[in-house]
């Protein structure tokens, strides 16, 4: 028997094996998964991306008017200010203008509540996002009841919500829950009688998108602290939307084989409800956090914010 030696290459994705002849001749090659591609960070620029274009091109016909964005903050709270950042470069990027109204926390709640009415009445503000929870000193029902369903571009005021649970598409549904359906969308991914589960039951992630997803006709789940055998359930999901506010709740232990991974929140610490490391090998998608859904979220917010621009012309 001749003499043969072993080389291997890792990188990427893969461990990739030859056998080769001491002269140097490939006798045999082969390749080994170290861990599945996570196609949802692919996918997600591209979403983003279509969205931003479609907006610049729409964005042409306003006559010179440009769309105004303002961002209402009370605080410091970390998850607030990286979302804030991210929806002014994206205004930036789509050529849209925006302004951050910035409150101390420790803002009293009159104050406050004229403050918010005076952004609220300003016919030069198209739209605007009220970065929630606020200070529980603050009453924020009162807010949410008095925003102009007009300028509520993320869906929060009763007459939206509604329209949402409606199916009534004249609304604003909350941007999270929409660009969990954009991406899908993108992907390709049709949902109609997919089992779609979703993690949560909040009216800013959890019941919209549920909603949203079920217009399509997905066969939807919800899921929430009061489940008997969350995982068995999960594990039947063809999709799977986590938005329980859980940090890395989601391991693989409730992923199918396959199953597309949506993970929707951030948890105020920068990191999701999945643990996406966990769960690569049996996740056909899996979207990360941070820098996942809330790419496309933002897009979904300047969307918005054009629509309200143009009616408010």
């Amino acid at each position: 028997m001749g003499s043969y030696c072993f080389g291997i290459d890792v990188g990427g994705t893969t461990v990739k094996c030859g056998l080769f002849q001491t002269d140097g001749t490939l006798v045999d090659k082969w390749e080994i998964p170290t861990r599945t591609e996570n196609k949802g960070e692919n996918i997600l620029p591209d979403v983003a991306n279509a969205i931003n274009e479609k907006l610049i091109k729409e964005s042409a016909d306003m006559g010179g008017r440009v769309p105004k964005l303002a961002i209402i903050r009370v605080g410091e709270r970390p998850d607030d200010m990286s979302y804030e950042r991210g929806a002014t470069k994206k205004m930036e990027k789509v050529g849209f203008a925006c302004e951050s109204f910035v409150f101390p926390e420790t803002i009293e709640n009159e104050a406050f509540q004229k403050e918010f009415d005076t952004i609220n009445d300003n016919p030069e503000i198209d739209g605007i996002l009220l970065l929630r929870p606020l200070p529980k000193h603050l009453d924020e029902e009162a807010v949410v009841g008095r925003i102009s369903p007009e300028k509520d571009l993320d869906g929060i005021s009763p007459v939206n919500l509604a329209k949402v649970f409606a199916g009534d598409k004249t609304g604003f549904a909350p941007c999270t829950a929409e660009a969990v359906v954009e991406m899908l969308d993108f992907a390709g991914i049709d949902v109609t009688g997919k089992r779609v589960t979703v993690v949560g039951r909040s009216l800013v992630i959890g019941k919209p998108v549920s909603m949203l997803l079920l217009k399509k006709n997905a066969t939807v789940t919800i899921c929430h602290t009061k489940t008997k055998d969350m995982k068995e359930e999960c594990r039947r999901a063809d999709i799977l939307v986590a938005a329980a506010g859980v940090a890395k709740m989601i391991t693989a232990e409730y992923v199918g084989k396959g199953a597309v991974v949506i993970d929707v929140d951030n948890n105020g610490k920068l990191c999701g409800d999945v643990d996406t490391d966990g769960i690569s090998s049996l996740a056909s998608v899996a979207t990360p956090v941070p820098g996942g859904v809330g790419s496309v979220t933002t897009s979904v917010l300047a969307k918005h914010l054009l629509q309200a621009a143009k009616e408010n012309r």
